[in-house]
């Protein structure tokens, strides 16, 4: 667990002191789930429930000019936000990306996004960093020309929108060349993959305390958290299982309190059972954070991991087998049970898949069931249902009832995965963040127990 797990943050958690502008926001949105568009940013979210023929319209105070979300339970999209922002938005949300359309007020400025978003997700990011560093290079300006071509080419009517995102682009550029080295060592399987001494290096006049330009641009908080991710790895020794001791004398040092609620909300992650100062760590980070909304959601996550104790009754669980029907843990009482939460987009989740099927192999016969738990949204069922077979995965293999929001990965407050779980014959719980199957320590863990 020494890697915080920075999950293509789209937004983050923090607070400004008063409303700035009021904007509206109507349209059309057919074929949701639930009758319900969400538009979060930071510290701020807005549910907005649609009528039976998808349209709504709302007028409601922004706290800051710049990115947000809009979301429906299926897809999402960055949106900007801003003085004078009055716009229509329609899309069908089974053709999300290719259907949605802006005008109004602000719609020159959203037009544009959705056509940038088109470009950077035409080249799927597994791909882009699996290639060899001369064809990498060579793709990232093919983006960066493509994408200057739309700006070019585009008329916008707010003159800040038009400066930040000029930086953005540069930003965005930045961020592929910093992620690189690691993200083609993981996607390549070369693990000592180390970037040629010609390969362009981070540009050190970036600054990287900038409350503006995080307020404004999804690459530039990428950016941020990569940076600071990588100052605090360096202090790391071995020996060290969490980030914390490292990165919160780190944090403090920014002048911009939305980075400082940003870079919180990640090291919430190590809150967890596993940590032996998850109360000190939880005390820290509700005296940095200004977000109250981050501090109710961290004090959740906390009240819910101290009942997470061992020799506890574990959370249950009533899932859909990939073999048919439900399964629930109740089951397999009288057995330990090795849970495994994960996702098919999940790379860290899938590099555990040989380390796990190992395992099972080990411990085929002996009073343990693996478990794995899908936690994939509903439109990456049949992706799931198809990685499964492919791959021949073993255990039982079921996926949660509502992604992030089933109440199972609700009850154990995970907020990252992988994650593991070992819970005993008699329904109670064992470890509630148990080793990795690529970790020594399982085993030592299954030894101990005589399984």
């Amino acid at each position: 667990m020494r890697k915080l797990i920075y999950l293509f943050v789209l937004f983050a958690f923090s607070t400004l002191v008063e409303a700035r502008e009021t904007i509206t926001i109507s349209g059309k949105i057919t074929n949701t789930t639930d009758a319900k568009i969400v538009i979060r940013g930071e510290s701020f979210s807005k549910d907005i429930m649609l009528k039976p023929d998808g349209s709504f319209s709302e007028t409601f105070p922004i706290e800051y000019n710049g990115s947000y979300l809009l979301a429906t339970e299926q897809n999402r999209s960055t949106i900007y936000l801003g003085k004078g922002t009055k716009l229509n938005v329609s899309a069908d949300d089974k053709d999300f990306y290719k259907t949605i359309k802006y005008t109004g007020a602000g719609s020159l400025e959203n037009q544009y996004l959705i056509e940038k978003s088109l470009i950077l997700n035409s080249v799927p990011n597994e791909e882009l960093f699996r290639l060899n560093e001369n064809d990498f290079l060579k793709k990232i300006v093919e983006i960066k020309t493509a994408i200057l071509a739309k700006y070019n080419a585009a008329t916008f009517t707010n003159a800040d929108f038009k400066a930040d995102e000029a930086k953005s682009i540069n930003y965005l550029e930045q961020v592929y060349l910093v992620n690189y080295p690691s993200y083609h060592q993981h996607y390549a399987k070369l693990e000592n993959f180390k970037a040629s001494d010609s390969y362009p290096k981070f540009d050190q006049k970036t600054d990287l305390d900038n409350e503006n330009d995080y307020l404004f641009s999804n690459a530039y908080k990428q950016l941020v958290n990569a940076k600071f991710n990588e100052n605090v790895e360096k202090q790391l020794t071995p020996n060290d299982q969490f980030m914390y001791k490292f990165a919160l004398p780190e944090m403090k040092k920014y002048k911009s309190q939305s980075i400082k609620n940003g870079l919180a909300q990640a090291l919430a992650y190590e809150i967890n059972a596993s940590n032996p100062d998850a109360t000190l760590l939880y005390n820290d980070l509700m005296a940095l954070s200004t977000s109250e909304k981050f501090k109710t959601d961290i004090t959740e996550k906390y009240n819910k991991i101290k009942s997470l104790s061992n020799g506890t009754p574990s959370p249950k669980f009533d899932y859909e087998n990939h073999k048919g029907g439900k399964t629930s843990l109740e089951s397999f009482k009288g057995k330990y049970v090795y849970i495994d939460v994960w996702a098919t987009w999940c790379g860290p989740c899938r590099q555990e898949i040989p380390s796990l099927q190992k395992v099972e192999q080990q411990y085929e016969g002996k009073n343990i069931e693996f478990v794995s738990i899908s936690i994939d949204a509903k439109r990456d069922y049949d992706k799931w249902k198809k990685l499964v077979t492919d791959q021949k995965l073993g255990g039982t293999q079921l996926i949660a009832d509502n992604d992030w929001n089933s109440k199972f990965v609700k009850d154990y407050a995970i907020d990252g995965i992988p994650r593991f779980i070992l819970v005993g014959p008699d329904g109670n719980i064992v470890n509630a963040d148990a080793p990795r199957p690529s970790d020594p320590q399982l085993i030592n863990l299954l030894t101990t127990l005589k399984i």
